[in-house]
């Protein structure tokens, strides 16, 4: 009887993570104003009254998903050990993760596009999104520090410029997969290609950053 607490808490926490899921393709299919809860209630063999109980709101629900889908590539820049890589190395390093990343989860590119339709208004009233990206963007700087006092960045780049940078390329690629490959005939997610692309997000990083300013 003593472990029946720690198993409701267990059963709670899959119970939620299941509801995240279908709720994270929900929203990513759909968007915010066409998800519906009902079909994520479906999907996850629950009720829409069990979804509120756990997460308030479709709001709520969808703030949730938010949240988890930055945390995700924010604990993998976390792991990273970029402190024991040269500055050209763990710049180039901490490119090529979010290259893979984003890569991999289309659905967190898909969150990032249909946020800013809602021009960030759930993600504003977040305070963890808001505390995930900060450790990100010191990472950076510590590198870009680093480079400088070695002499091998020249450029007074600004972290969150240079993590602007890094985002923009890796998140066109995955957003503009379809229009870009309908007007060019060229599909950037190609597997034939994607070496070419890791490649050329990590040298247009460094030599922009190895540039000198002037």
């Amino acid at each position: 009887m003593a472990t029946a607490p720690h198993e409701r808490h267990r059963d709670a926490e899959r119970t939620q993570a299941e509801i995240l899921d279908a709720a994270t393709q929900e929203f990513a299919e759909h968007g915010y104003s066409g998800a519906r809860v009902d079909v994520i209630a479906t999907k996850t063999r629950t009720t829409k009254r069990m979804l509120y109980y756990y997460f308030e709101s479709k709001a709520g629900l969808y703030t949730a998903v938010l949240e988890r889908a930055y945390a995700g590539i924010r604990e993998s820049e976390q792991e990273l050990d970029v402190e024991e890589l040269d500055p050209v190395a763990a710049i180039r390093r901490l490119a090529e993760l979010t290259f893979d990343h984003h890569e991999s989860h289309p659905d967190y590119v898909r969150l990032v596009m249909i946020e800013n339709i809602h021009r960030a208004e759930h993600l504003e009233e977040s305070e963890s999104i808001a505390n995930l990206n900060m450790p990100a963007i010191e990472i950076i700087g510590r590198i870009l520090e680093r480079g400088r006092a070695e002499g091998v960045f020249h450029r007074s780049a600004d972290a969150i410029d240079v993590h602007m940078l890094i985002s923009s390329f890796c998140i066109f690629r995955v957003a503009n997969r379809h229009t870009f490959g309908a007007l060019f005939g060229r599909d950037l997610m190609a597997p034939e290609q994607r070496t070419h692309y890791r490649t050329m997000l990590g040298d247009m990083i460094v030599d922009y950053l190895r540039a000198s300013e002037g």
